[in-house]
């Protein structure tokens, strides 16, 4: 990972404020790689902890309360759950939609040498998994539920990765990423072709006009995020009420989103270097900007929005929402299930959990190191910079940890609350079980190495 450059020691810096002192220590936790993830744990250890004590009756109660909106005569109500895994949710898609644009334009997916890897592990990690599940529940009410053991936590999986440190090399952490987000398209994919329900044409033919809307925004050079957040919504509402499920709008959405800076990289340098021209000229310590500095800074901000793509604002400004606040709600407002010693000796028999469980600890693995090493064999990829086929092995096995997406398509192929429960059960005992495999078997592999 390259070094992060630190500015120069000034004897003009002013001293940080008390309440500077006091919010440091959250901003360096938030801007560590594995916080996410460690907020996501902390949020599924007090669903469980409520789950299973004296307060899961006002847990469930809150879960089912309605939150309503009136307009006039238009009226919205939707329960706690629905507004989280219907509403908020959208904006985690947004910004995997975000995410996936940006590797697909300038990052490790935006040539073909780049993502054949991760390509092929992705593919892998999605087909086996489903066959294994499948393989256990081929008919019946369980069938489908064979996306669920497709996906992959990123927050978890990178999370764990981070914990490693530098014991791993830097482009196991990349190929990870890049292997998780091709896994994203095909649960959006799956979830919008499979888990789509009794399609209303005239909401449908409306998010259709969201979608034109945006796409001529785009077009004739509308920069503006209100504009695209504003149709983004709309076309949720349209695709909510269309049988599609709404969370589909987020990632449509981001694909319509500009991405083009409108001056380049050596036009705002030369630019910059003028306006902080004018700083120059300033009396040391001075704390109140003159008219012409205060100008000068303006200019400044408009070259920095103006080198800045609308997609990068809207990722930078959305990211800390859903890794702080919307994956761990949703975890909390799904992971509360209550854990008893017969709830697990029954996942012993059941085909679903078996599914479930093996496909993600198992199937996950064998999809993801097998294809790789069939790309690898047909010289259709090779693998990034200090890796070997061991830490493939081991983003592998981190791979079977499916949280997140994984209990969102649960809840989306089980409407029963029994199944859900089952399902979501085996989900956390896989995603348990191959973040630990992953985790020792990349500690084992890197103490190898340094031998």
């Amino acid at each position: 990972m390259p070094q992060e450059l630190k500015p120069a020691k000034t004897k003009n810096v002013a001293k940080p404020t008390p309440f500077e002192r006091v919010i440091r220590p959250f901003q360096r936790f938030a801007s560590q790689e594995a916080s996410g993830g460690i907020v996501l744990i902390l949020a599924t250890v007090a669903a469980l902890v409520v789950a299973n004590s004296g307060a899961n009756g006002s847990y469930l109660e809150w879960l089912k309360s309605a939150v309503s909106v009136e307009i006039g005569t238009f009226r919205e109500s939707n329960t706690v759950l629905q507004l989280i895994n219907d509403g908020l949710m959208a904006v985690f898609f947004l910004v995997v939609g975000l995410e996936i644009k940006r590797e697909l334009l300038t990052g490790e997916l935006s040539t073909i040498k780049q993502a054949a890897l991760p390509l092929a592990a992705a593919l892998g990690g999605m087909r086996v998994p489903a066959a294994v599940y499948l393989a256990f529940n081929h008919s019946g009410p369980s069938k489908p539920g064979w996306g669920v053991p497709m996906a992959t936590d990123i927050a978890f999986a990178l999370g764990v990765l981070a914990l490693l440190g530098d014991r791993v090399p830097y482009g196991l952490k990349v190929f990870l990423a890049a292997l998780a987000i091709v896994d994203d398209i095909g649960a959006v994919l799956v979830i919008a072709v499979f888990y789509s329900h009794g399609i209303d044409a005239n909401f449908l033919i409306g998010a259709g006009w969201c979608v034109l809307a945006l796409g001529v925004s785009n077009w004739i050079g509308v920069r503006s995020l209100i504009v695209y957040m504003v149709g983004g919504l709309a076309m949720w509402w349209c695709l909510h009420h269309s049988g599609l499920h709404g969370t589909v709008a987020g990632v449509v959405t981001a694909f319509l989103i500009p991405a083009k800076s409108r001056i380049d990289v050596r036009g705002f340098l030369d630019r910059a270097k003028q306006y902080l021209s004018c700083f120059e000229t300033a009396k040391p310590g001075e704390r109140v900007l003159s008219g012409d500095l205060e100008s000068s800074l303006h200019s400044l901000e408009r070259a920095i929005e103006r080198v800045t793509t609308p997609l990068q604002r809207l990722l930078h400004m959305t990211h800390p929402w859903v890794a702080f606040l919307i994956v761990p709600l949703f975890a909390f407002a799904n992971a509360g299930i209550g854990l008893s010693q017969a709830q697990f000796l029954q996942l012993s028999g059941d085909s679903l959990a078996l599914g479930v469980i093996i496909g993600l600890v198992v199937g996950k693995p064998l999809g993801i190191v097998g294809f790789s090493w069939l790309a690898l064999k047909l010289k259709l990829a090779s693998l990034p910079d200090g890796v070997r086929m061991p830490h493939v092995i081991g983003a592998g096995l981190l791979g079977g940890i499916g949280f997140t997406m994984a209990i969102f398509i649960a809840s989306l192929a089980f409407p029963e609350p029994g199944t859900l429960v089952v399902a979501k059960t085996a989900i956390l005992v896989a995603s348990l079980v191959s973040g630990l495999l992953g985790f020792v078997f990349l500690m084992a592999v890197s103490r190898k190495r340094k031998a």
